[in-house]
């Protein structure tokens, strides 16, 4: 595939059902039931982490309540009557915890490249993926699919600079990425990391002491580029704190070695411009 995509590709019009019949109708087959045994994973899957208490939650509930959506599956092209799934994998594990022997599927007609597209948006677009499985997801789009940060955009729905900021996170050092896997560092706190020297040790101090994202920015604020350590003024960044508590905006204080500097209140509209104005001209 080459060149920018635009809506749905041919899988994903196959899997939410916008493939035109007269186009391709054999392309979705009525809803079968199949053996458990008779799945396996999808070797596209960009999802590596499935959380226990998620997989545990969803067996209670397959139990309960049996499985509402069928998995969607493509036939296998190395064993006759075996289905590889395309998308439904927590399903399947869940499935197996609460002992279903047979479960609903709907098969499709799809291509490698067309299983690789549906398993990655259809993976990206839950919330519950970890930041470097979604990035890493983008990526496959990129260099696999050819889609540029704005295709990529309209497919999912997400900002061009979510895209892109997310897809910066693989630059991080191995053992920062690590820690977004494992989900003891957020993308908020590692984001500002990005492109710093000593990112791997600025990232254990994060975890250490619980630093907020926004204290993380002002942490890391003025070191990229630079190898120089920057000794940061506790009681500035307290300072910092308690003015934008005191007025609901986002402040940045900017102390040099000779303790000159500047204040910068950030306002969003006139109201706000307006309350900033009165609290610096009362006497």
């Amino acid at each position: 595939m080459s060149g920018k995509k635009k809506g749905l590709g041919r899988g994903l019009s196959a899997l939410f059902g916008d493939e035109k019949p007269k186009e391709k109708p054999q392309e979705i087959n009525q809803t079968n039931t199949v053996s458990i045994s008779d799945l396996s994973r999808n070797p596209y899957q960009p999802r590596q982490h499935f959380r226990e208490e998620k997989l545990e939650e969803l067996a209670n509930s397959i139990r309960k309540n049996g499985i509402i959506q069928p998995i969607a599956v493509r036939e296998s092209k190395s064993q006759s009557g075996k289905y590889e799934i395309v998308a439904g994998e927590r399903r399947w594990l869940a499935a197996q915890r609460a002992g279903l022997h047979e479960i609903p599927v709907t098969i499709l007609d799809l291509t490698d490249v067309e299983s690789l597209e549906v398993a990655i948006v259809e993976n990206i677009q839950r919330d519950d993926l970890n930041p470097i499985e979604e990035a890493r997801g983008y990526k496959r789009l990129n260099e696999e699919f050819k889609y540029d940060h704005e295709s990529i955009s309209k497919l999912m729905s997400k900002s061009r600079s979510h895209i892109s900021n997310t897809l910066r996170l693989l630059t991080l050092p191995s053992d920062v990425i690590a820690m977004l896997e494992e989900g003891t560092l957020s993308s908020g706190q590692a984001r500002p990391l990005i492109g710093i020297s000593n990112a791997s040790s600025i990232a254990e101090e994060i975890v250490s002491k619980n630093y907020s994202a926004r204290k993380v920015e002002y942490l890391t604020r003025n070191k990229k580029g630079s190898n120089r350590e920057k000794v940061v003024d506790t009681n500035i960044l307290k300072a910092q704190e308690r003015i934008e508590k005191i007025l609901g905006l986002k402040v940045n204080i900017l102390n040099k070695k000779n303790n000159s500097g500047k204040i910068t209140i950030e306002y969003k509209d006139l109201e706000q411009f307006e309350l900033v104005s009165d609290l610096l001209t009362k006497h």
